[in-house]
């Protein structure tokens, strides 16, 4: 193979243990909630100021609008309280920091990283482009969330980083989110869900639904069976509320940065991680931008395909993906529409690369396998490292393959611009292997991304270091394509 010029960056992003998170704290059962409430509600009045003035003394230059979130959380835990008693503003707030904890987001690993051209583009330099790079942060639990950067590139896609804040926020959920009937009947029918109780349940509800009704409806609907087929359909109306929590709204104040932005898991399907998003900037027919991004949800026992929606980084929709052809992790979305259809590629069996076409966003049923292992860096498994990238020569897919002792390469293979089922060119060689020095980390002998791009004529990656910091990789584009057997 023709040697390729690579330039690695001396850039590393390491996790920071200091992005801590203001979270929930929630204890095991309501009634020991209830025994802390009413600790603190025997407090007097000097006493509340007193603690609650130590909670802001330790706390407040950690967390972004503390008093805020405390506030949130007080509203949570009222149901905990007896009812018709006057509160202070302070014993609110603190009564909410009884049930608050801190989580450092990344204190184990800040990798899998991917790269996207960022919405505003205004005030730098001609040549240059600033990025919106998206990782994943891992902590205690092994629980994986979605972290933000951003910095700029230059004319000679030179790696400048913005500084990081010292805050880290979640989003608010958007109140009311509506849920399209026909749309969410598609999807209980791809489950298997749609028997005789959910049509009662669907019976029941207007063609747009809240949550609340849709919990309204099921109740209703088990109400109305005989008391022994009640537990029978219980575990259908947990799955239907279950899909209903998975696809979800959320938005960030307008004046976080993007740095403080986590989107952190919140519902079943996520309660142990959402992991390795891979970004795609999709220009749609009617010439709007839309960032999409698929990502794996893991509930600690099975793993669930789902999409992200934004067009802005401020507000996210989550969604379920549904068919036999997202059954799998690592897909990977093409950033346009092929054929008056969109695309998208994956590794369905664990081992080889399939694409897919389909003419609903939300629906994959078919797809058609174009690449196996054939070197002996892959043997083990072959798998993209994000969104294709459309150049002159064809769909330029940065890929991932395993080889002996369990090692992560970095590779990358052409696919024909006109039909991406074909095969056109591929590296005998990886682009990138670890390093002597990227081969220690949470997971050894790993390097991995999640989306690159192209700027100029160079081709950018941003990639994992063994699982466990961040870096990037610069390399001439032709160069690349040179190499293609």
């Amino acid at each position: 193979m023709t040697p390729i010029e690579v330039t690695r960056s001396s850039i590393v992003l390491d996790p920071d243990r200091t992005h801590v998170l203001a979270r929930p704290f929630r204890l095991m059962n309501d009634q020991r909630s209830v025994k802390i409430s009413a600790r603190v509600m025997a407090l007097p009045e000097s006493e509340v100021h007193r603690l609650l003035q130590e909670v802001r003394a330790e706390f407040a230059d950690r967390q972004a609008n503390l008093d805020r979130f405390l506030r949130r959380r007080f509203e949570d835990v009222c149901p905990f309280l007896l009812q018709g008693q006057t509160l202070s503003e302070e014993r609110k707030l603190l009564l909410g920091g009884y049930f608050t904890h801190e989580y450092s987001l990344e204190a184990a690993a800040l990798f899998n990283p991917s790269i996207v051209p960022h919405p505003d583009q205004s005030g730098i330099p001609p040549g240059f482009l600033r990025f919106i790079l998206s990782l994943r942060a891992t902590a205690e639990g092994h629980v994986s969330s979605i972290a933000f950067r951003s910095g700029v590139l230059d004319a000679g896609s030179t790696v400048t980083m913005d500084v990081a804040s010292r805050y880290s926020i979640e989003p608010t959920q958007v109140p009311n989110s509506t849920y399209e009937k026909a749309l969410f009947e598609r999807k209980l029918g791809e489950l298997r869900l749609m028997g005789d109780f959910n049509r009662e349940v669907l019976l029941g509800l207007p063609n747009d639904f809240t949550i609340d009704e849709l919990r309204s409806s099921i109740a209703h609907a088990q109400k109305q069976l005989p008391e022994a087929e009640q537990e029978r359909v219980k575990s259908v109306g947990k799955e239907t509320l279950m899909l209903a929590q998975s696809n979800y709204a959320v938005v960030f104040p307008p004046e976080s940065e993007m740095s403080e932005r986590v989107l952190f898991p919140v519902t079943p399907s996520q309660s142990n991680g959402i992991e390795d998003a891979r970004f795609a900037a999709f220009h749609d027919d009617d010439g709007t931008l839309t960032y999409y991004a698929t990502y794996t949800a893991y509930d600690g026992r099975m793993i669930l395909p789902q999409l992200l929606e934004t067009t802005d980084f401020l507000h996210f929709q989550f969604i379920t993906l549904n068919g036999p052809a997202v059954e799998n992790k690592g897909m990977a979305m093409f950033p346009r529409k092929l054929n008056g259809l969109y695309a998208m590629l994956g590794r369905q069996d664990a081992e080889n690369i399939y694409v897919m076409f389909s003419d609903h966003l939300h629906f994959w049923h078919s797809m058609q396998l174009i690449l196996e292992p054939k070197f002996p860096w892959e043997f083990i498994q072959l798998g993209n490292c994000g969104s294709p990238i459309e150049t002159d020569a064809g769909w330029l897919v940065i890929s991932h393959g395993v080889g002996p002792m369990r090692k992560y390469c970095i590779g990358a293979f052409l696919l024909d611009r006109d039909d991406p089922t074909k095969v056109i060119g591929r590296l005998p060689e990886p682009l990138l292997q670890p390093s002597a020095r990227e081969r220690d980390g949470y997971v050894p002998n790993v390097v991995y991304s999640c989306g690159s791009l192209v700027h100029g004529e160079q081709l950018v990656i941003p990639y994992g270091i063994s699982d466990y910091a961040t870096t990037f990789a610069t390399m001439p584009l032709k160069q690349v394509l040179s190499a293609m057997e």
